[in-house]
C-alpha cells in the first residue's frame, strides 16, 4: 500500500468511525437487534481499516486523524441528525480540529 491509498483507507475508517459512534444513539443500549448489528460491524470496519493504514502511516498521526474524523463527523451528525447546539464557539471548536486534522496530513512525511 502505498502512502496515498494509506490516507484513503485512513479516510474511510474515520467515516466508519461516525458510523458506529452515531449507531450506538440508535442501538437504545444494544436493546435493537439490527441497528446494533450495523453499529457493531462499523466498528469491526472501522478498526481493521485504521490497522490497515498503520502499515505505511505512523501510529500518532493515523490514530489522531481518525479520532479527529470521528469526532468531527460525529459532531456534524448530532447537529443534524439530534438537534444539538450549533453555536459558534462549538463550530469554532470543531473547525480548529480540521485543521488538526489536515496539519497533521501536511506535514506526514511520505514514510515513517
Amino acid at each position: 500500500m502505498n502512502t496515498g491509498s494509506a490516507w484513503l483507507v485512513l479516510f474511510i475508517a474515520g467515516l466508519c468511525e461516525v458510523g458506529w459512534a452515531v449507531g450506538l444513539k440508535y442501538t437504545e443500549g444494544f436493546s435493537r437487534l439490527w441497528p446494533s448489528v450495523a453499529t457493531l460491524l462499523a466498528m469491526v470496519v472501522s478498526v481493521v481499516l485504521l490497522g490497515w493504514s498503520l502499515k505505511v502511516l505512523p501510529l500518532g498521526t493515523a490514530y489522531a486523524v481518525w479520532t479527529g474524523i470521528g469526532a468531527v463527523g460525529t459532531a456534524i451528525l448530532g447537529m443534524f441528525l439530534f438537534g444539538e447546539s450549533r453555536e459558534v464557539a462549538r463550530l469554532v471548536s470543531i473547525g480548529l480540529i480540521v485543521a488538526g486534522i489536515v496539519g497533521l496530513k501536511l506535514l506526514t512525511p511520505d514514510s515513517h
